[in-house]
């Protein structure tokens, strides 16, 4: 079992950065691909990006690649998700998730709570 627990959004101005945290309770961390996820009011859940065991092979929703980047910290168990230059249609409540897949995984096994990020016009 596999806990996840993300932080860092908040309430941004267009054209802001926040960083995204995800914090995995197994030391067996470096074992999983990591992938962010977001859900906006009244739509479904999407892909945003991903990375995978290693850190080596990192994936992007095509309407993020050049804003957003994933990267992972070892010693902490922790992904990270950079978000720049928000836009208001980037607000949603973001999700880490975990594979057992050491590549870019395909489904994954385990879920965080969500952290809410709200971009302002």
């Amino acid at each position: 079992q596999v806990q996840l627990v993300e932080s860092g959004g908040g309430l941004v101005q267009a054209g802001g950065s926040l960083r995204l945290s995800c914090t995995a309770s197994r030391r067996t961390f470096s074992s999983y691909a990591m992938g962010w996820f977001r859900q906006a009011p009244g739509k479904d859940r999407e892909f945003v990006a991903a990375i995978s065991s290693t850190g080596g092979s990192t994936s992007y929703a095509d309407s993020v690649k050049g804003r957003f980047t994933v990267s992972r910290g070892f010693a902490s168990n922790t992904v990270y998700l950079h978000l720049n230059s928000l836009k208001p249609e980037d607000t949603a409540v973001y999700y880490c998730a975990a594979s057992a897949d050491l590549g870019i995984p395909g489904a994954y096994d385990y879920w965080g709570q969500g952290t809410q990020v709200t971009v302002s016009s």
